[in-house]
């Protein structure tokens, strides 16, 4: 598979180049946690938040916008 000069050598990127990179999202649970993620990618190198993804899907209740909403002291002090 040909790929983008910047998906490098690391395979986390790689993996994410070849199935997310390009494709639509439909569900709503899943484009908040890309826009979450997105947004605090500011000022950090992708392949950073992508490392972390996974402490940000704890940290967030897998996305789960229901829990977030009754959970808000959570999130309170987790900003």
């Amino acid at each position: 598979m040909k790929r983008c000069p910047w998906s490098g050598t690391e395979q986390i990127y790689i993996d994410y180049h070849d199935i997310e990179w390009g494709v639509p999202i439909y569900d709503s649970k899943d484009l908040f946690a890309k826009l979450i993620l997105d947004g605090f990618q500011a000022g950090l190198s992708w392949i950073t938040i992508l490392k972390k993804r996974d402490n940000f899907y704890r940290a967030f209740n897998n996305f789960d916008l229901d829990s977030l909403n009754s959970n808000k002291d959570h999130l309170y002090y987790l900003l």
